[in-house]
């Protein structure tokens, strides 16, 4: 049997051992070792694995992870995020659709200190969807906002999905921060017009709430102050050079601990809970990289991503219909695989293609991460939608999926954005001290 013959193979236990729900670090890792084994013999396998297990294990730059996951789960206790809607809901919510734009703001803030798109969306939903309820609130728009401003965690940084691009790619961190930034605000300022142009069509979506007064509306921006001090100081550090991305994960962590002191919230049983909830999900991203350096030379051997890149770039519909026709792939497979697990399964096959094509990294990181989101909302899986589910179990599957079209629509025109002016990605990283 060829090489080429053991991959395909090789591919098709992978999809069958995530078709019967193994986690896709393992399966990549078990598919990796025996792939391994049957082209280049056992010693050779069990260096791989034993090799890359270490290697990711001791990587200095990985420390970001366990550290913005902790300011994310520091930032979940505190109660920032209810001070974060607070302000956006004073500010917005006596306009029609205020409500469901101020949970979009409060996402678009908390993304920007938890980096997860699935704690932004059950976050903020347990804080939104009573309150738009309460309103009377179109069930559609009410989760539809909710499950679409969740995917603001992984674009705005810290984003866990760019740290694992970057390592991936060998990009640098701190610029694929950078790059998320423009992205992330137009994308939030589309979804707020998605919600503006719906409820203009039908007001009954999004009725007006009572408008704040003056004094209560200063006050809430006040609190929600606190998070945007530490979003400067991390991010703006990345960007004036003061801080690496390993030293703006430590601040950010240390800077929200304090708060969360501060205000009260720290309690030995939810610090404990904080360090599990880290733990457990930086296990999974470091068991996600092992697999994924596991199965990346056993794919290298076999030749397959090679093949698949030239014919990719064979394709007589050029540069960009060839991009099109990634993202497009990207978006199908979101619809049932979680982002992490998509970039460490394609990113070895698609960004060769995208190097050959002549386009940035950096950018197409940035539009990576977004069709990753669009996937996660699409039906007929959309995995971000189970999540809004599990925090609003009384509104029927059909009617959440057919509240997040408008803000899918948002995504294909920020894209689209991205597509034509390619600096709205890359000014920021370009303009970084020290770069």
């Amino acid at each position: 049997m060829t090489e080429t013959a053991i991959g395909a193979v090789g591919l098709v236990f992978l999809f069958l051992f995530l078709a019967l729900r193994m986690p896709v670090a393992l399966a990549m890792m078990v598919v990796g070792f025996f792939g391994t084994i049957a082209i280049n013999g056992l010693p050779a396998a069990m260096s791989t694995l034993g090799g890359e297990a270490f290697e990711i294990s001791t990587t200095e730059t990985l420390i970001v992870v366990p550290l913005f996951i902790l300011m994310g789960n520091l930032a979940g206790v505190s109660g920032i995020s209810k001070d974060l809607y607070a302000a956006a809901y004073a500010w917005l919510g006596h306009y029609r659709g205020g409500l469901a734009s101020a949970t979009i703001g409060g996402c678009a803030g908390f993304a920007a200190l938890s980096g997860s798109s699935i704690a932004s969306a059950v976050t903020m939903g347990r804080v939104a969807l009573p309150e738009m309820k309460r309103y009377k609130y179109g069930d559609s728009l009410a989760t539809g906002a909710v499950a679409a401003g969740g995917t603001l965690g992984i674009l705005i940084p810290p984003s866990t999905g760019m740290i694992i691009y970057a390592i991936l790619t060998e990009e640098s961190i701190g610029r694929l921060f950078m790059a998320g930034v423009f992205p992330g605000l137009l994308m939030t300022a589309l979804f707020i017009l998605a919600i503006y142009i719906v409820t203009t069509l039908r007001p009954e979506m999004g009725p007006k709430a009572k408008k704040a007064p003056f004094e209560v509306r200063m006050a809430s921006l006040g609190r929600a102050f606190v998070m945007i001090g530490i979003v400067l100081i991390t991010i703006g550090g990345i960007f004036m050079g003061i801080f690496t991305p390993v030293e703006a994960s430590g601040v950010g962590a240390s800077l929200t601990m304090i708060v969360a002191l501060a205000k009260g919230t720290l309690d030995w049983r939810s610090f404990r809970w904080v360090i599990l909830q880290t733990m457990g999900t930086s296990a999974t991203v470091f068991m996600i990289l092992i697999g994924a350096f596991v199965f990346i030379p056993f794919m290298a051997l076999t030749e397959i991503p090679a093949n698949l890149v030239s014919f990719l770039t064979n394709l007589d519909v050029g540069r960009y219909g060839i991009l099109i026709i990634i993202l497009a792939t990207y978006i199908f497979l979101g619809t049932f695989l979680e982002g992490l697990a998509m970039l460490v399964l394609t990113l070895h096959i698609t960004l060769p293609v995208i190097l050959e094509l002549g386009f940035d990294p950096i950018w197409f990181g940035v539009m990576v991460v977004i069709v990753l989101e669009m996937g996660l909302i699409s039906p007929p899986v959309g995995v971000n939608v189970f999540v809004v589910k599990s925090v609003a179990p009384d509104v029927p599957m059909g009617v959440i999926f057919r509240g997040i079209w408008p803000f899918w629509i948002a995504m294909a025109a920020t894209l689209a954005f991205l597509i034509q002016w390619p600096q709205i990605a890359l000014y920021l990283p370009n303009a970084m001290f020290g770069t």
